[in-house]
């Protein structure tokens, strides 16, 4: 008989007992489930709901059950659908019918609200620590890189020089905005939805406040319908993470070109490289592709939630069981993912040489020529048609800029001087970008100190809300 089996006269079907339970995947959520349940055992004493003997033997019987569960000694059953169902049972078993206390006052709806903000939370420092840890990894190249020049492009054409710094430091930024946007994220997963019941909450004189205090929570979810039918901090997470997954296969999908004979820019460390089974010559960069390829799956969560939740009616529905394989997935993909990049960008070799090549045998030093002419006078748009007839000059000749003698430079504008030598060489062409944000040394290394005080910060942070977590847990 189902512990909620009462006014049922006969037993589920067995096909319905598969198809319906989730303790398969929600077994995950046993320590925030008990570590809930004490703070509300413990709630219910303080407000004399019940008799301090009762939650005396609770308490100690659900650290036992924990312990159990972290051991493996404690079967979790699929007839027992959840992890609620399953500890409860658990609890009953070992201190008896006391144990079936433990549920005064509180769903399995704001129970399952519950266990999902505090794994939540936990995630999201963990994800917010391993973020900051490849921040840091693409910092130390950005200055170990400062001379190193490559080719800029645009439409994936050669289009202007830039430092191999700036080029790290984009993507230092733009894993920063996720960094501040899961730590944003917190206020709103860090509310308690306990107390809030199946829908309107409940008979009994509890005090949701002292649960949520107990638990390090900011606050209570100030409804009770919304409390337990609330899946935006779900849909938040994943939104956050998906944008994570596309940057993170962004700077993949560079890491392989750039790996690529064609290329040659950087070469993978042998321990986040494969071989080929057939080819003896291969290295393969499947770490960046495989995390290239796992974004779909992060997207894919993303949208399957918002489905889920599109066109539900308040308050609980079964449909919103599934929320968590999605967040679960994207968790351990995300954490998967980063725990391996970081060092894979910290062991990667760069070929300086090879860059520096690339960006002296092409032309992205021509809107630097045209620069130059508007500085004599000329008009942006003349000078414009101007380099572009000595771009084909020199396609025509097989030639480069700097290949050109200055009459030859001359035959297309007298404006044109011997400081021109000086002026499109690749050092030069970079430097010359020296405005805020731009790709001059010097800037660079403006957003290299800006991004020590960034880390900082965020470590700080972590720091904190780790703090947090310790003192709930004990």
């Amino acid at each position: 008989m189902k512990l909620w089996g009462g006014r049922f006269t006969k037993p589920t079907n067995e096909l319905v007992d598969a198809y319906t339970a989730s303790i398969h995947f929600d077994k995950r959520l046993a320590k925030y489930d008990i570590q809930g349940s004490l703070a509300h055992v413990e709630m219910l004493k303080v407000c004399g709901i019940l008799p301090a003997s009762d939650t005396e033997e609770i308490s100690k019987g659900l650290k036992a059950v924990a312990a159990k569960i972290e051991t493996g000694e404690a079967e979790l059953s699929e007839q027992h659908e959840d992890i609620h169902m399953n500890i409860e049972k658990l609890l009953i078993d070992e201190v008896g019918p006391v144990g079936g206390k433990l549920h005064t006052g509180r769903s399995r709806n704001d129970q399952v609200a519950l266990d999902m903000r505090l794994y939540l939370r936990e995630a999201l420092l963990e994800i917010t620590q391993l973020l900051v840890h490849l921040q840091e990894a693409l910092h130390q190249q950005a200055k170990a890189n400062l001379d190193t020049v490559l080719p800029g492009y645009t439409h994936l054409q050669r289009a202007q020089p830039v430092l191999f710094a700036h080029h790290m430091m984009a993507y230092v930024f733009m894993f920063q905005r996720d960094v501040e946007r899961l730590t944003d994220s917190w206020k709103r997963v860090n509310k308690s939805p306990l107390g809030a019941g199946a829908l309107a909450g409940t008979t009994f004189p509890i005090d949701r406040e002292l649960v949520a205090e107990q638990l390090q929570f900011d606050g209570i979810c100030e409804n009770s319908l919304d409390a337990v039918s609330d899946r935006d901090f779900v849909v938040e997470f994943l939104a956050d993470s998906a944008l994570i997954a596309a940057h993170l296969s962004r700077l993949c999908e560079e890491l392989v070109q750039w790996s690529s004979a064609e290329f040659n820019f950087i070469e993978l460390d042998d321990a986040f490289s494969t071989g080929s089974s057939m080819m003896p010559q291969k290295k393969n960069p499947d770490v960046a592709e495989l995390v290239r390829g796992k974004t779909g799956r992060v997207y894919g969560h993303l949208i399957g939630m918002l489905t889920t939740l599109k066109g539900l009616p308040l308050a609980y529905n079964k449909d919103m069981q599934e929320d968590k394989e999605g967040m679960f997935d994207t968790v351990e993909t995300l954490r998967g993912a980063l725990a391996l990049f970081a060092p894979m960008v910290e062991t990667m070799d760069v070929k300086k040489e090879n860059m520096y090549e690339a960006v002296s045998n092409d032309f992205s030093n021509a809107t630097d020529l045209a620069d130059y002419l508007v500085g004599k006078g000329m008009a942006f748009r003349e000078s414009h048609a101007v380099v572009g007839q000595v771009v084909l000059h020199c396609i025509n000749e097989n030639k480069y800029l700097l290949d050109l003698t200055l009459e030859e430079f001359q035959d297309f504008s007298a404006l044109i001087e011997e400081d021109i030598f000086t002026l499109l060489r690749p050092e030069a062409v970079v430097n010359a970008r020296d405005v805020a944000g731009g790709t001059a040394k010097n800037r660079v290394e403006d957003q290299i100190t800006l991004a020590n005080k960034l880390f900082e910060a965020s470590k700080v942070w972590i720091l904190e809300h780790e703090e947090a977590i310790v003192l709930k847990n004990n």
